[in-house]
């Protein structure tokens, strides 16, 4: 697996109130990415890339960011963003949990599944295949790769899904729009194709997105 030992980006993940931030941090230094934690706007701003990580409840998460004015921020980013898992849905039109209006830069709403047999169980929790891979987030990440995951809620597909996973029925399990991408499962959970897929997001050349 290639790495990014000689990586002089400057990386920031945004802190906010979110599980999961630090385990993020740690895999991108197991593949030579540097990164800092911060809710710092200067910083996040002129950074080259962002990362927009977060394991936890939509409406709490929600607040924070607007209290710090942190969703206007993230909002008019320009450069290379990568949500992941909650970050993913808060960058979604609204969440049915909760009731809750997001960010607004992808299309579509986020909702919980819906059981239709006994057996299936929400959360979906465990690894899970992705197939109808697009973009170059996706280089070198086989169709049917298995990925990681823990959610309740989903994103349905639309023109923005750049991958599809299936629970239930199917849904996007990345999407993508201008500098901005997102990824419903854990690519740091997600053994080597999920380090290809950070390779993948920290190598884009901004000029071609």
């Amino acid at each position: 697996m290639a790495s990014l030992e000689n990586n002089k980006q400057r990386i920031v993940i945004i802190k906010y109130n979110a599980g999961n931030i630090q385990s993020v941090l740690y895999a991108f230094e197991r593949i030579g990415i540097h990164a800092v934690v911060s809710d710092d706007h200067e910083l996040i701003r002129n950074a080259d890339k962002v990362v927009f990580p977060g394991v936890g409840e939509a409406s709490s998460a929600m607040k924070y960011l607007k209290e710090r004015e942190l969703d206007k921020l993230i909002k008019n980013l320009k450069q290379p963003v990568l949500g992941i898992c909650l970050g993913m849905q808060l960058m979604c039109m609204h969440s049915e949990e909760n009731d809750t209006e997001c960010l607004g830069i992808f299309d579509e709403r986020v909702k919980l599944f819906r059981p239709e047999s006994g057996n299936e169980k929400v959360p979906q929790i465990g690894w899970n295949n992705i197939f109808n891979l697009k973009t170059d987030l996706f280089n070198g990440v086989p169709e049917q790769s298995y990925v990681y995951l823990v959610h309740s809620y989903y994103a349905a597909e639309g023109y923005e899904t750049i991958a599809t996973a299936e629970y239930i029925h199917p849904y996007s399990a990345a999407l993508h729009k201008g500098n901005f991408y997102g990824l419903q499962f854990h690519p740091e959970k997600s053994a080597g194709a999920g380090e290809q897929i950070l390779i993948n997001f920290f190598s884009l050349n901004q000029d071609k997105i």
